[in-house]
């Protein structure tokens, strides 16, 4: 079985900057695509930025030029460095992963438990 633990959410004013981290453990082979997610309230979730295992990534137009998204694959982990954060970035964070945990590759995906992310002055 594998999980994933988010850290880094919380309050921020406008025009801050978080953090965001997620750690994969458990029973892994390899990791391909990692990524987050959000949900504001009253809103379907929404893609908001990928990475691949090499490294090549993907933003929804909303945060292009203001956050960006790593991976330490040794640890698996992936980050996601907020900045210049709006009101309509509030939401809660969710981070996933796209993992095998044998050699057969079969791929599924796991979700982290979800962070908030609330940026108000």
């Amino acid at each position: 079985q594998v999980q994933l633990v988010e850290s880094g959410g919380g309050l921020v004013q406008p025009g801050g900057s978080l953090r965001l981290s997620c750690t994969a453990s458990g029973s892994i082979f390899i990791i391909n695509t990692m990524g987050w997610y959000r949900q504001a309230p009253g809103k379907q979730r929404e893609l908001v930025a990928v990475v691949t295992s090499g490294g090549s990534t993907n933003y929804a137009d909303s945060v292009k030029g203001r956050f960006t998204i790593s991976r330490d694959n040794a640890k698996n982990t992936v980050y996601l460095q907020t900045n210049n954060l709006k009101s309509e970035d509030t939401a809660v964070y969710y981070c996933y992963a796209d993992h095998s945990s044998s050699s057969r590759y079969h791929f599924s995906r796991v979700w982290g438990q979800g962070t908030q992310v609330t940026v108000s002055s």
